[in-house]
């Protein structure tokens, strides 16, 4: 946490002492001169200001005087970090006397694909792989789009018209599906409202209705507590890799983490006498607490708490696909997808359609089925609205109207 403070150079003087401003920031300290002077007998060690007195007349001033400092190097410390930039004592004193002079310094102006790449170089320092991973695409594909079509693209041509060029561009030219598509349109949002937030964008074209990110809903798919079941039940003694990973989806579908946050259990995690597993999740930062579910608690002694870690999510969801066959998970689930704007529909059968990401839409639908309360499950998942948790569900029409026919209306 930062915070001014002042000081008199000399406080047992019996003649005016000059006064300093100690800033101290990011565990280093900024000392600036104030030129401003005063008797140490009229000065108030408490609140760092002139005393009320009828000898210092001027003391609301002087007060005043040193307020303005302490407000123009808070809001100095606080535009750099805004801007990206990392303070240290040579810009902070720049900029603060650039403050207290009304020569506000302005940040150097960046173009947007210069400002994407520097933003998505901070973001390795506190943003998931996978993130990055996506932001690079994001970038890669707008780069792309500018040299086709011969174009200089920066903050100001991100209107409606190009919007609608660029939509076009990744559905048909690069036969990207309707939910990739929204994907890409809202990362560049995110780009565009960052650059906003620190005053390198003043374009808000992008924040139109018009300027929509396209989605539709996906079939992805959950497993039922059934089918749970018969992946618990296989017999992996001979196949150790399909063994460790399928008790690693266990995991995942009854405690409802991610995939990043599943494999990164410690036995510090778990409180053994209440039956609970807490884990502050790694893409959000909440701190979430999960009763262990039996299946959990079997699993964890077995591996001594220390659970085996799969090179790669990627390398998870191959095997995975193996496990579920063992499980002869092999119905056929009908999909439908927009690519390349063309809608096109394909029966797959559902082995092939299971990911780490089915544990987490598992254990949600599986709890909602089970009448568990929302709020109670959306404090699991993170969502924050019901009406988000509720599109995230996979629940028929069927199923959902044996829920009803339980309810009270109905009887």
């Amino acid at each position: 946490m930062s915070k001014a403070k002042f000081i008199l150079k000399e406080p047992s003087s019996k003649t005016d002492s000059l006064i300093y401003m100690v800033y101290n920031y990011q565990y280093k300290r900024f000392k600036f001169s104030t030129g401003e002077k005063i008797n140490p007998k009229f000065w108030n060690l408490k609140t760092q200001r002139a005393k009320e007195s009828k000898k210092f007349l001027e003391y609301p001033e002087f007060n005043s005087r040193l307020n303005k400092i302490e407000n123009g190097i808070n809001n100095v410390f606080r535009r750099l970090l805004n801007d990206g930039i990392q303070p240290n004592n040579i810009l902070l004193k720049k900029h603060l006397i650039a403050e207290l002079s009304g020569n506000i310094l302005k940040p150097k102006q960046k173009t947007l694909f210069e400002f994407i790449d520097e933003f998505i170089e901070e973001c390795k320092l506190n943003k998931q792989k996978s993130t990055i991973t996506v932001y690079k695409t994001v970038f890669k594909y707008l780069q792309e789009y500018a040299e086709s079509k011969n174009k200089n693209i920066d903050f100001e041509s991100i209107t409606l018209e190009f919007y609608n060029s660029y939509v076009a561009y990744l559905t048909f030219d690069s036969n990207l599906s309707s939910n990739t598509v929204g994907k890409h349109i809202k990362t560049l949002k995110t780009f565009l409202n960052e650059a906003t937030e620190r005053g390198y964008n003043t374009n808000l074209e992008f924040k139109k209705k018009k300027f929509k990110v396209t989605k539709e809903e996906s079939d992805t798919i959950y497993l039922s507590m059934a089918e749970l079941k018969e992946i618990e039940n296989i017999d992996f003694a001979d196949n150790p890799r399909l063994d460790k990973i399928r008790d690693l989806f266990l995991i995942g579908c009854y405690t409802g983490l991610r995939f990043s946050d599943f494999i990164q259990i410690k036995p510090e995690n778990i409180i053994t006498e209440k039956s609970i597993l807490q884990i502050r999740t790694q893409k959000t930062g909440q701190r979430v607490s999960i009763p262990l579910h039996s299946t959990v608690n079997k699993i964890l002694k077995k591996y001594n708490y220390e659970l085996p870690r799969p090179k790669t999510n990627q390398v998870m969801n191959s095997y995975l696909k193996e496990v579920a066959s063992e499980a002869k998970l092999n119905n056929k689930v009908e999909t439908t997808i927009t690519k390349g704007g063309v809608i096109k529909k394909e029966s797959i059968e559902k082995y092939n359609l299971v990911t780490t990401h089915t544990a987490r839409r598992s254990f949600a639908t599986n709890l909602f089925l089970a009448d568990v309360p929302t709020v109670s499950i959306m404090k699991i998942t993170g969502h924050k609205t019901e009406k988000s948790f509720l599109r995230y569900i996979r629940v028929t029409q069927e199923q959902n109207a044996d829920k009803l026919l339980n309810h009270p209306f109905f009887n």
